[in-house]
């Protein structure tokens, strides 16, 4: 079975995973801190950019192939998955430890959010048949 759609929103989103991912390496390296953030406030950022990134991605990559695999129209998953990169691609700017309302945190929960609510509703559709 080919997934082209999904397919096509994952790679980008493989590029935002890596730096996400190293920046924590990194900074580990440095403090030499195996496990947790050892109180350090930027190791404890870049975890949970990262962390937030890992707590979206992999269920709404899955729920796009589900959705994709039962034949939901090609611009709805192009939505969802534009959706999804956007999202996952402004929030670590926007995650702030001084500043819990940064705008580009709103941007990307938002993104995230219309995207899993897409997806919800593309589900739905077919498995009630409307």
């Amino acid at each position: 079975m080919s997934l082209p759609i999904t397919t096509l929103y994952a790679l980008p989103l493989i590029l935002i995973w890596a730096p996400l991912w190293m920046r924590i390496t990194v900074v580990r390296a440095e403090l030499k801190q195996s496990i947790g953030d050892g109180g350090n406030p930027q190791l404890l950022l870049r975890i949970r950019q990262h962390g937030n990134f890992i707590e979206w991605v992999p269920f709404t990559l899955i729920l796009m192939v589900l959705a994709e695999a039962q034949g939901t129209p090609g611009l709805w998953l192009h939505i969802t998955g534009a959706l999804i990169v956007i999202g996952r691609l402004v929030h670590p700017f926007g995650l702030k430890i001084d500043n819990g309302a940064h705008p580009l945190r709103y941007v990307g929960n938002t993104a995230n959010l219309l995207a899993m609510l897409s997806l919800l509703v593309a589900l739905a559709r077919i498995v009630l048949g409307w």
